[in-house]
């Protein structure tokens, strides 16, 4: 019987044998996995040649990243008044690098990028007055303008020296608490908090699944006067450049005088503290900022937090690559006549391992 039962047996280790080499054969045939050393074969057909203008972004929507070698600005564009102009068109800017006009290659308004934002309170003595109501219009602005999960700000105080009271966060809570908690007294180390305010914001936290375009602010409340930094003027604004902050500036100056109409006073005075926060916007792309009363500092953060949503987003990559560590002067113009715009004057150009433009 069991002689009978052997051609059975061997029949059978055939056909396993058989089904064995047809299933190894089915799996040599699978294709490599992506990423794998030998993925892609000789054989295989060429890749669809790149676009060579990149789109440029619908206005309705938030600006897209920009690459390696590009170069991007925030624009602010106001009439006469000082009325934001918001319905500009790519075509109605023209950019200008060393004086040699630039091919604009992205475009948005109304820029939607995440917000990170060093307040900067000035707590010397000569602030005193008018610290409490600095410290409930930062308060205001900060509520208007944060958005949870999405942006984040950092409090730092400066008297003798700088220092961060309440690290970056969008919990509200803890950055009405520090802001709240401040007291004057000391000096004014003003250009060391804005050259460690500008490191900080370079290297400012990313909120996951965020990509690596930000927008970075320094907002500071001080009179302008600087008696203890270790860093001069023109170092605090090269960072600055470096980092891309804008910065924006609400004077504690209160050297008024009332011209015909004692309810609407006027400036009649630049001292130099007042010509030192000017000169700390309008070389970032920011703005100064001169209230008189309460009402009017409440009024200047209002303006920034709807300045900073009212914004075109313009990018273009140097026609000149620029040599890493050289400064390149910028100029933004617009077509449309009676409009003043404001945007950052230059930038350094990074290390070749970096990017042309940073953040």
């Amino acid at each position: 019987m069991a002689l009978q039962k052997r051609p059975a047996l061997n029949c059978a280790r055939t056909v396993f044998v058989l089904l064995f080499i047809c299933a190894g054969a089915v799996f040599s045939q699978e294709p490599t996995k992506p990423g794998a050393p030998d993925a892609v074969p000789q054989s295989s057909a060429p890749a669809a040649p790149r676009s060579q203008s990149p789109p440029v972004a619908p206005a309705n929507e938030p600006p897209i990243r920009v690459t390696t070698g590009v170069v991007h600005l925030v624009v602010t564009v106001v009439d006469k008044h000082h009325h934001l102009v918001t319905d500009l068109n790519r075509d109605d800017f023209k950019i200008l690098e060393n004086g040699v006009p630039q091919d604009i290659r992205f475009f948005g308004r109304e820029t939607d990028l995440p917000l990170r934002i060093a307040v900067l309170l000035d707590t010397s003595n000569s602030i005193r007055p008018r610290l409490g109501f600095e410290k409930e219009a930062a308060v205001n602005f900060l509520n208007d303008v944060i958005r949870r999960a999405k942006d984040m700000a950092f409090l730092m105080t400066f008297d003798n020296e700088p220092d961060v009271i309440q690290d970056y966060t969008d919990q509200l809570y803890l950055l009405t608490a520090a802001i709240q908690d401040q007291r004057a007294g000391g000096g004014t180390a003003l250009n060391d908090a804005i050259y460690m305010a500008a490191q900080k914001l370079e290297k400012a936290p990313l909120m996951h699944g965020q990509a690596s375009d930000l927008r970075r602010v320094i907002v500071v409340i001080s009179d302008g006067d600087d008696d203890l930094s270790d860093h001069a003027f023109s170092d605090a604004i090269e960072e600055a450049i470096r980092s891309e902050a804008v910065i924006y500036t609400i004077s504690t100056n209160n050297d008024w005088v009332s011209i015909d109409n004692p309810d609407k006073p006027n400036k009649y005075n630049m001292d130099p503290g007042d010509k030192v926060l000017k000169d700390l916007a309008e070389q970032t792309g920011g703005r100064a900022f001169f209230p008189y009363s309460t009402d009017d500092l409440a009024e200047s953060f209002t303006n920034i937090g709807t300045e900073l949503r009212s914004q075109y987003f313009i990018a273009y990559s140097p026609t000149n690559p620029p040599v890493s560590g050289e400064y390149r002067k910028i100029e933004v113009r617009t077509n449309q006549k009676g409009l003043i715009v404001r945007a950052r004057r230059g930038y350094y150009a990074a290390s070749p391992a970096g990017n042309t433009s940073g953040n």
